[in-house]
């Protein structure tokens, strides 16, 4: 911006409006003044502490700018009053554009007020020009400086804030985690979520290889897994959700369910491309709490094993008998050789006899429902079931549980190659 050249006459005049203005109680009528305006188009501020921080504010930037006005320095340093509410607004939770409305109606008010001074004051016309110039050139440095410096600082308390918030809560669900003694109703006004009601624990993450790119800012995955999470909560619980970070790109995180509510397993679940989700077992209080995301833990392990891979969403309830018997996998490999037999090769007609022989033994060996399930005719699952008798050497109506077991980790697992 260039600078504004002023003739001995303006300077003069300057002077003497600084001196007047600076006079204390003619300086507390402009900042009840200024303060007016501002809380008028912004009630956020009407709260008494806001109001408080507004004063000590603009009383210290009257200063400066009053000041400055009768040098030729050009720099407005940001008073230590200015910065601490900037502090106040980001820690009350406040948009960043409250702050630059501040200012903006700040500076309006300041300008209303000098035009009006200069108007009263009856100055030839060139003199009134040269000095509202004057005062338009130095009004717009201070707005441009305090901008940019208190939006830094509104930044970094935020982002402080935030992390602060984070890092309590984490400590928190950490406790609660590990049994620790907590009171409940303590730990729920902490965290903003209620521990006494059922729970639905998730664990969501995305991919390495179907992550979404990075555009700057904000960390996308994070930012993306909160949202699910929270598209979540309100088609699928009452609305309340609890999220921690737990890595670049991981969520954990806890949905309140009310008793009417469908069964999660069953339900559609607002999943984008990008995300998976491993679900618990629905249940109550704290201990709900923790089982829940134990399980949720278990069912994100399987699902990260699993060939061929699981759908978007997998619910430990489903993958509950893969994730026991899979926890040795020598020994589940043995398990599914020995049981499946011929039916264990790799290929499209035996992974058919499998998931056919699968469905058949869950409907309880009911053709019908089988077919049904499969969506074939209930023929072609007696002429299957046939055909498998047939490669395992023996009845499948024998007793025992080892068969389905078997069955259960291929189907989660897949066979070897």
């Amino acid at each position: 911006m260039p600078i504004i050249e002023t003739d001995p006459v303006t300077r003069q005049w300057i002077a003497d409006f600084v001196a007047e203005n600076l006079r204390p109680e003619t300086l507390e009528q402009i900042l009840t003044r200024l303060d007016s305006a501002v809380i008028a188009r912004i009630p956020e501020l009407r709260d008494r502490d806001m109001r408080r921080d507004l004063r000590a504010s603009t009383r210290a930037h009257a200063f400066e700018v009053l000041s400055g006005l009768t040098q030729d320095r050009f720099d407005y340093p940001v008073p230590e009053q200015a910065h601490a509410f900037a502090r106040t607004i980001a820690r009350r939770g406040h948009d960043i554009r409250l702050l630059l409305r501040v200012y903006h109606v700040g500076q309006e008010a300041l300008l209303d007020y000098m035009t009006e001074i200069v108007g009263q004051g009856q100055l030839p016309r060139d003199i009134e020009r040269s000095v509202l110039l004057r005062l338009f050139d130095r009004s717009t440095r201070w707005i441009s400086t305090s901008v940019e410096a208190l939006t830094d600082t509104y930044m970094q308390e935020r982002e402080s804030g935030l992390r602060a918030a984070i890092n309590q809560r984490a400590e928190i669900v950490r406790t609660l985690l590990d049994g620790g003694d907590l009171d409940p109703e303590q730990a729920s006004a902490r965290l903003g979520y209620r521990l006494a009601q059922r729970h639905l624990a998730l664990v969501l993450w995305t991919d390495e290889d179907r992550a979404p790119a990075p555009t700057g800012g904000a960390d996308d995955s994070t930012g993306l897994l909160d949202r699910i999470a929270a598209r979540c909560a309100n088609a699928l619980g009452n609305g309340s959700v609890l999220t921690v970070p737990a890595g670049a790109a991981a969520l954990w995180a806890w949905i309140g369910l009310d008793d009417e509510l469908p069964d999660p397993a069953r339900a559609l679940w607002p999943v984008e491309e990008t995300v998976r989700v491993a679900a618990g077992i629905p249940a109550a209080q704290v201990a709900g709490f923790r089982g829940g995301h134990r399980e949720a833990l278990a069912a994100r392990q399987v699902a990260e094993r699993a060939r061929p891979a699981l759908g978007a969403v997998v619910h430990y309830r489903e993958v509950e008998v893969a994730y026991l018997a899979g926890a040795d996998e020598i020994a589940m490999r043995a398990l599914i050789d020995r049981e499946l037999g011929a039916l264990a090769a790799s290929g499209a007609h035996s992974t058919r006899l499998r998931e056919t022989l699968h469905a058949y033994l869950r409907a309880r060996r009911s053709p019908d429902a089988a077919a049904k399930s499969l969506g074939v005719h209930k023929n072609t699952v007696r002429y299957r079931i046939q055909r498998i008798e047939e490669l395992l050497g023996h009845s499948i109506d024998r007793p025992g549980p080892r068969l389905e077991l078997a069955l259960d980790c291929a189907a989660v697992y897949g066979v070897r190659a």
